[in-house]
């Protein structure tokens, strides 16, 4: 139903109307000089330069489209047919306020502390995901991520019985090609610990029991099926402690370990940062052919310029478990701005990507059935590739 307010850009008759749209328009690349010109100068203006370009960056890019479509309808020509100017009204309206008509985030996300946590653009939405259960990333104290706990050994044993293993039809010859890194290597599961049922999911972190145990077997079940794989167990609390830095810094740790590792092999095409999500079993978790399996979510950092490839393969990869395995994958998600890194390494390659396999909850059965589903759609993208490759 079409807004019976004034239109910034609809009504083309109107010269005052037109006017100001110019000027708006004109205004706000003003503002992306201005801000180009702050953001290369000293330290002291980059908050300043932060502001602004978030502040530019919340109108959307159709309503800049728009604008300058009132003075060359060329450039509308590249809109959707179905799509309608925006209101004036509204445009105005978050123009003064910041506030955008219609997302509640804007209006809270910088009065409730940690609120920004949940600031994440849904991409592709898996069963059940919404802005209510997002990813959420704990950052517990240093000194809970360098605790070593002793788990009793069957609490580490999968109960599954092993798959018979078929030779690869294909396979990399002994090239590592895949590298698998834990930047939360602390990041553990209660049911690993000995702490099923417990209500504190803070407790949920270990410097030895931990996250590694699954990039461990995401690298096995990508070597069966012919991926020479390489996994980094790092002690990231460790290495944090050592450099006295906090937990914010674990991103920047984990990309020496990516740069070093690519600097000892050029044939590393694929990297996967594993991580667990702090949510608890209801959202984790999803029964398939009776069987239950830990949910996944892909997180992309959108700050990397380049993200759109990291994007691209992430919603491959979710297409492809959806297909496979209806329900396992939560969907896709892009994170930026303040709280968060937004970038995650994937600035390094076209082909990395950020996993969060099962909660907090989630015990190593459930975890190891995800670790196949997962080996067998990133086999699938991999050895496509190659043969378009070819």
């Amino acid at each position: 139903m079409k807004s019976s307010s004034p239109r910034l850009f609809g009504d083309t008759s109107s010269r005052q109307i037109r006017l100001i749209s110019f000027f708006t328009v004109s205004g706000l690349i003003f503002l992306f000089i201005v801000a180009g010109v702050i953001s290369s100068s000293e330290t002291k203006y980059q908050l300043s330069s932060s502001m602004l370009h978030d502040w530019i960056t919340s109108f959307s890019t159709e309503a800049m489209v728009y604008g300058m479509g009132t003075e060359n309808h060329y450039f509308t020509q590249v809109l959707p047919e179905e799509s309608e100017p925006p209101a004036f009204s509204l445009v105005m309206f978050q123009f003064i306020t910041s506030v955008k008509p219609g997302d509640i985030r804007s209006l809270l996300g910088g009065e409730l502390p940690g609120f920004a946590l949940y600031d994440a653009k849904i991409h592709v939405a898996g069963e059940g995901t919404n802005f209510t259960n997002l990813p959420v990333e704990s950052a517990p104290p240093l000194d809970d991520l360098l605790k070593e706990r002793e788990v009793p050994t069957e609490k580490l044993e999968i109960q599954d019985s092993k798959d018979q293993v078929t030779p690869p039809l294909q396979t990399t010859n002994g090239k590592k090609v895949a590298f698998i890194y834990h930047s939360h290597s602390y990041e553990s599961y209660l049911p690993l610990l000995g702490l099923e049922g417990e209500k504190n999911a803070d407790l949920a972190n270990d410097g030895k029991t931990n996250i590694t145990l699954v990039g461990k077997l995401l690298g096995e079940e990508l070597e069966d099926r012919g991926i020479g794989t390489q996994v980094d167990d790092s002690n990231m609390g460790a290495l944090l402690n050592e450099k006295g830095l906090e937990h914010g810094s674990a991103y920047d740790v984990s990309r020496t370990i990516v740069q070093s590792a690519v600097a000892s092999n050029d044939d590393f095409n694929l990297f996967i940062d594993i991580h667990r999500d702090s949510l608890r079993a209801k959202d984790t978790t999803v029964t398939i052919n009776n069987e239950e399996y830990a949910r996944t979510v892909f997180v992309i950092g959108e700050e990397n310029p380049n993200y759109e490839k990291n994007l691209a393969l992430a919603k491959e990869l979710h297409a492809a478990l959806k297909a496979e395995f209806p329900g396992l994958s939560r969907g896709v998600i892009s994170k930026k701005g303040k709280g968060v890194d937004g970038i995650y390494n994937q600035d390094l390659s076209p082909n990395a990507m950020l996993i969060e396999m099962g909660g907090v909850d989630n015990n190593l059965e459930q975890l190891s059935r995800t670790v196949k589903a997962i080996a067998d759609v990133i086999s699938e993208h991999y050895w496509g590739t190659e043969k378009v490759n070819k």
